[in-house]
């Protein structure tokens, strides 16, 4: 059994989570003289930085003016408002916008090591008009390397104490809801923290079906860090805040499943985006029937379409003659050349091949039937060149010379898009939109819909997590000193 909960010392700033955002907000605080505890329950500090790819995103940097890049926040901002089509928090995308330049300079002067061919402009999802997206040569271990190192000399210089291995298991408050501090598990004690002022940093929830489909309502196949479950959630609702982003939900596309751990999927070993190279293989749901044009443009209406399939799950279908011309640039699997993939057929989970199509889909788990007339129907119109279900226009080959091939795809979560709700200082606001004195929350807690709205805007996750929490360590040192 555990001890009675033993007394602490006191801080100004309680933050929780040592990642993407709670490090920065943690730093700035203590280095604007406020005292300062950062709590992670992990045993590294870093969250998803670990498996992000750590794009940002700004309008104005040095960087760009180095290379003679005309932009600015107004036109950072009209292409949030374009790509999110108005579903981003307004008042949240103009902070970001007016200070997301600050972010990336502040990185450039701690020695950031950028990869050379940013920024750029990113074609994973809807893309900005302008070359304004940078990631580092390691990506988000690039930010955290950063991070790190001021971290410690933070530390050395100013009242910054660090502690892992220490979960928050409640966040303290009066009988009017005032916080007063946090409760920690530590070396096996609860341990109570007073602070006026807790910072939820925790992260999101992709690995934590539960709550992931409580909230959301879809199905859940991750791709997100392993220790995003949710903690700051709720820690939150215990606290009595409210939710915002209902609505904004939007999946990956496509992710090929874990080998190893069933409901998730590897993001870096998926198929290579139609987006990206010419396709010759069609999608088909559950049933055997195509759902999209493979050759859209744009991702982000495939996404969209995705959502609205049963189990938000398809296959690709292709045959040899496609396989044998999936190499280098036009590779079918990210990194895996024509051979590679052949060798993973019928030995990794979703991966099939077959002689015949109707094999093929008693092996996948698709309708046979419509599979064969599916692939029938897409034959005719590579013959008359009319697509008349979809109007895809790339149509190169019939899906004729076996073997033949399917690679079971989901949505894949990497990122969640509800989290806390906030007002335009960062304050944690109950159900009824008021704030509860003395919480605060930034970074993917706060729901990716907060500044992405209903869409994937390139670089405003990272940028928001870092930007926001600087900016709310500043104040929060201000308002204690």
């Amino acid at each position: 059994m555990n001890g009675p909960a033993q007394s602490d010392s006191r801080y100004d700033v309680v933050v929780v989570g040592a990642g993407t955002a709670g490090i920065p907000c943690a730093i700035s605080a203590a280095q604007g003289g406020a005292r300062v505890l950062l709590v992670e329950k992990d045993s590294l500090i870093g969250g998803t930085l670990h498996i992000s790819g750590g794009h940002l995103a700004a309008a104005g940097t040095r960087r760009q003016a180095e290379r003679g890049i005309e932009d600015s926040p107004e036109a950072h901002l009209d292409d949030i408002r374009r790509i999110s089509q108005g579903t981003a928090r307004e008042d949240l995308i103009q902070t970001l916008a007016h200070h997301a330049a600050q972010t990336v300079d502040w990185l450039d002067e701690r020695g950031f090591a950028f990869a050379a061919e940013t920024p750029r402009i990113v074609y994973g999802h809807e893309p900005y008009r302008t070359a304004r997206t940078y990631y580092g040569r390691d990506e988000g271990m690039s930010i955290l390397e950063v991070l790190r190192a001021e971290l410690e000399k933070t530390q050395a210089a100013c009242d910054l104490t660090l502690w892992t291995n220490a979960p928050v298991t409640e966040i303290r408050q009066d009988d009017q809801g005032r916080v007063l501090g946090v409760t920690v598990y530590r070396e096996g004690r609860d341990v109570e923290i007073d602070a006026p002022s807790v910072v939820i940093a925790t992260g999101g929830f992709g690995s934590e079906h539960e709550l992931f489909e409580e909230l959301e309502k879809s199905p859940l196949v991750s791709a997100a860090y392993k220790a995003s479950t949710g903690d700051g959630i709720h820690l939150g609702m215990a606290a009595g805040a409210g939710l915002q982003g209902e609505g904004t939900y939007l999946p990956t596309f496509g992710g090929l499943p874990d080998p190893r751990t069933p409901g998730r999927a590897n993001w870096s070993d998926r198929q290579r985006l139609t987006s990206e190279r010419p396709p010759f293989e069609i999608y088909v749901n559950v049933e055997g029937r195509r759902w999209v044009a493979e050759d859209e443009p744009s991702i982000d209406e495939k996404e969209r379409a995705l959502t609205k399939i049963t189990d938000q799950t398809f296959w690709t279908i292709f045959d040899d003659a496609a396989l044998s011309q999936s190499t280098g640039a036009m590779e079918m699997v990210v990194g895996a050349e024509p051979d590679q993939v052949r060798a993973m057929m019928n030995n990794r989970p979703g991966l099939h091949s077959a002689d015949s199509i109707a094999e093929l889909a008693a092996l996948a788990g698709i309708d046979a039937a419509n599979l064969e007339a599916t692939v029938a129907r897409y034959n005719e119109a590579v013959a008359t060149g009319v697509d008349e279900e979809f109007g895809r226009k790339h149509l190169p080959a019939p899906i004729a010379q076996g073997p033949f091939y399917a690679i079971r795809n989901h949505a894949i979560t990497l990122v969640t898009f509800m989290g806390l709700d906030i007002d335009g200082t960062f304050a944690v606001r109950d159900e009824a939109g008021a704030r509860i004195p003395g919480l605060y929350a930034v970074g993917e807690v706060i729901g990716a819909g907060a500044t992405c709205g209903n869409s994937f805007c390139s670089g405003m996750l990272v940028t928001p997590a870092l930007t926001f929490g600087r900016l709310l360590g500043e104040r929060l040192a201000q308002q204690g000193a």
